[in-house]
């Protein structure tokens, strides 16, 4: 997992663990700053085995060792990974834009072959803009394809949209490998880490989640929110080549 590897090279973990939720959609990590990721939702039985083995004890570990939770086959305990790299990661603002995803996929596909892992709330009004649309899902909705089209049919894409959620279920990097060299490539979403860091790997944008109101959103986590309903949050977009 080498872009996970080059994210941690990059952070500073000389700061305290403040607070860790994890809610049934969202996971909030309180370090230096507040950082999320999406929160698995995975069926079936979790009393044999627990998707976060040392659920009781995490406030205990050091920032590095949340961090490194990154790496966890657990897609539970790589979520709180994820949340701790967003926690730690200095975000430029200046290299930003408060710029929605949809909107940045609709500018650069229209007309185009777009490709877009997971089904955002924007997919029906990108389907109006671009020339050809393919949703990969791994619970396809009608009209959407299954996650493992995704070989067949990333190639195929002039612009692309990947879910930061690749990152905790492992699957970023070879999402990438698929991508064209000369497609355009947006990481999007909540869990999308805001580093410059994404640019190495043939990405062209990052739309993530500054925490602006670490308690409102602690709060919004805890009580069950969705990613749409999280409050204390600005949406940012972090292009390549933007001073």
């Amino acid at each position: 997992m080498k872009i996970i590897d080059h994210l941690l090279s990059t952070l500073n973990f000389e700061t305290e663990v403040r607070d860790i939720r994890q809610g049934p959609f969202q996971t909030a990590v309180f370090t230096r700053y507040c950082g999320l990721a999406s929160t698995p939702h995975e069926s079936g039985e979790h009393h044999a085995k627990s998707p976060v083995e040392d659920a009781c004890n995490l406030i205990e570990k050091t920032a590095a060792d949340l961090a490194k939770m990154a790496y966890s086959s657990s897609p539970n305990e790589a979520s709180i990974g994820m949340a701790a790299i967003n926690s730690l990661i200095e975000i430029d603002e200046r290299q930003c834009l408060q710029l929605n995803a949809g909107d940045l996929l609709m500018e650069k596909g229209k007309g185009k072959k777009v490709a877009i892992v997971g089904h955002f709330p924007f997919i029906s009004k990108l389907r109006q803009s671009a020339g050809e649309l393919w949703v990969l899902e791994l619970h396809p909705r009608p009209g959407d394809y299954a996650a493992d089209e995704a070989d067949r049919l990333i190639p195929q894409a002039d612009v692309i949209g990947i879910t930061g959620t690749a990152f905790t279920n492992h699957t970023i990097e070879h999402l990438l490998e698929l991508c064209r060299p000369d497609a355009y490539v947006v990481i999007l979403g909540g869990t999308a880490p805001l580093s410059a860091v994404l640019f190495d790997y043939g990405v062209d944008a990052v739309s993530g989640t500054r925490v602006v109101d670490p308690e409102k959103v602690l709060n919004c986590v805890s009580q069950g929110a969705t990613f749409r309903q999280i409050q204390g949050i600005s949406l940012l977009t972090m292009k390549l080549g933007r001073s």
